[in-house]
């Protein structure tokens, strides 16, 4: 949304896009929750971080915890955008490999999209508002993964259970939650213990956890 605003002293009308200073607002808070933490992703701190004052952020935010809400879905939007491109016009297993291993911490990018993310956790367990957001999103993701593994079953990429047909989706429910914890674990093992794990050594174990399927 574009719209005109007269600066103080100005005869010329200005140019405001409101929805870029939306977007520069939660990239901003986005920054500061990644370098200094969650915790110091005060207003004041962001607004500094956005080049605004704290009552621009107000005529945009209801309050904080909106700001950082807007700042994660953000995140998530561009991870989905790149993950789209990534998987386009793959399916079963080979879109698999491809959601997993974008969801690791592999690059300087997705490794300050997993700090962003795993910043949330800890409020999330004392913040409803937040956790339904972080429990929506985690969400779609688990019914993405479990979808591929359906159709790399359907496809015969995953071999046939040796057990009775019936228990074959508590079978795929089973490989998806190890899958997604594997992935939650990696990625705290890259950012908590780098001198310990390679992001070699990661993108190794999380596919011999699909090859030895």
């Amino acid at each position: 949304m574009v719209k005109y605003a007269y600066e103080r002293g100005s005869p010329m009308p200005k140019i405001v896009d409101h929805d870029e200073r939306r977007r520069e607002v939660m990239s901003a808070a986005g920054r500061v929750i990644v370098r200094d933490g969650i915790d110091a992703a005060t207003t004041r701190a962001i607004a500094k971080e956005a080049g605004y004052s704290n009552g621009v952020l107000a005529h945009y935010f209801g309050d904080k915890d909106e700001i950082l809400l807007s700042a994660l879905r953000q995140s998530h939007q561009r991870i989905r955008a790149r993950l789209t491109t990534k998987v386009e016009g793959a399916t079963g297993l080979a879109a698999l490999r491809e959601l997993l291993l974008d969801n690791l911490p592999l690059d300087a990018e997705r490794g300050q999209e997993t700090r962003l993310e795993v910043s949330f956790w800890s409020r999330s367990l004392t913040s409803e508002r937040l956790a339904e957001v972080q429990r929506a999103e985690a969400g779609e993701l688990r019914a993405a993964v479990r979808d591929l593994l359906g159709q790399a079953r359907a496809a015969g990429e995953l071999p046939p259970e040796d057990h009775a047909e019936d228990h074959a989706d508590d079978d795929l429910d089973d490989l998806t939650e190890h899958l997604l914890a594997l992935v939650d674990g990696l990625s705290l093992h890259l950012l908590l213990y780098p001198g310990r794990i390679t992001r070699e050594g990661a993108e190794r174990i999380m596919l011999g956890a699909l090859d030895r399927r």
